[in-house]
């Protein structure tokens, strides 16, 4: 009993890492969501994107920056396809913002320091957000192929400038779900079902033995050897003439 315990105990072990726990959407997402929605789309995507390089600039007061996956709350992304994010930016301040592009990065979610990748940036023509005004722009980026399934942080900033000095507005500084894209079964999936039905086989082939040790038990348990009425004929031949015969066959015939 305690060997069959250890091998569900020892399946569910191996299987539990590939069981994902769908992420709700929060309240903070949800009101994103809603002001992405209302904005409008003032900027026109280049079709080369820019590198801006690694240089950071200052943030500017009365600039918000909000962030949303769309159709895509739990930000599962697919190791070499195309994701899509939307960044909403609303300018509360006095002078128009001109937005000049959106780049991102990859980082080991323990320690920002360790860049796994650097994203394509994306730029952008006649972006201009008069004062008082919103407006929504996509970026699109793509995570390496080669990319271990697993969590990571994702780094967003959108540069713009106000009266030609630059700066930044980080949208995004969170978590994403990298995932093996390709077929119905990925690697790891093949190798966990084969894992399975090994383990099931090696129980299975337990299981036999125990019920064949208990058979054997059982059949041992069953011979119990019992004395036989018949007496050796030896035995007798060699009994005869003797008071014992002889007080044997006085006892025969008192009970006839």
């Amino acid at each position: 009993m305690e060997n069959l315990r250890f091998f569900f105990f020892a399946l569910l072990l191996l299987v539990s890492p590939l069981l994902q726990v769908a992420r709700s959407q929060s309240d903070s997402d949800a009101e994103v969501a809603g002001t992405v929605e209302e904005v409008s789309d003032l900027g026109i995507v280049e079709e080369n994107a820019q590198d801006f390089g690694d240089e950071n600039f200052s943030q500017a007061l009365g600039v918000d920056v909000v962030c949303v996956f769309p159709k895509n709350s739990a930000r599962l992304v697919n190791a070499g396809e195309e994701t899509e994010l939307l960044v909403g930016v609303r300018n509360d301040g006095e002078l128009p913002i001109t937005v000049v592009g959106i780049r991102a990065s990859v980082h080991l979610p323990f320690d920002h320091k360790l860049l796994v990748q650097n994203l394509s940036a994306q730029g952008f023509n006649n972006a201009t957000i008069p004062a008082s005004a919103q407006a929504t722009f996509p970026y699109i980026f793509a995570v390496s192929k080669y990319l271990q399934p697993g969590s990571f942080d994702l780094v967003g900033t959108i540069i713009f400038e106000i009266d030609q000095q630059p700066y930044q507005s980080t949208f995004y500084n969170g978590t994403i779900e990298v995932v093996e894209s390709g077929g119905f079964l990925s690697t790891e999936s093949v190798f966990l079902v084969t894992l399975g039905i090994a383990l099931l086989v090696l129980f299975g082939l337990w299981l036999q033995s125990q019920i064949q040790n208990l058979s054997k038990k059982s059949k041992r348990a069953a011979k119990v050897e019992v004395g036989t009425g018949a007496r050796d004929a030896s035995v007798d031949e060699w009994l005869q003439g003797t008071a014992l015969s002889q007080s044997q066959s006085q006892k025969s015939k008192k009970k006839k």
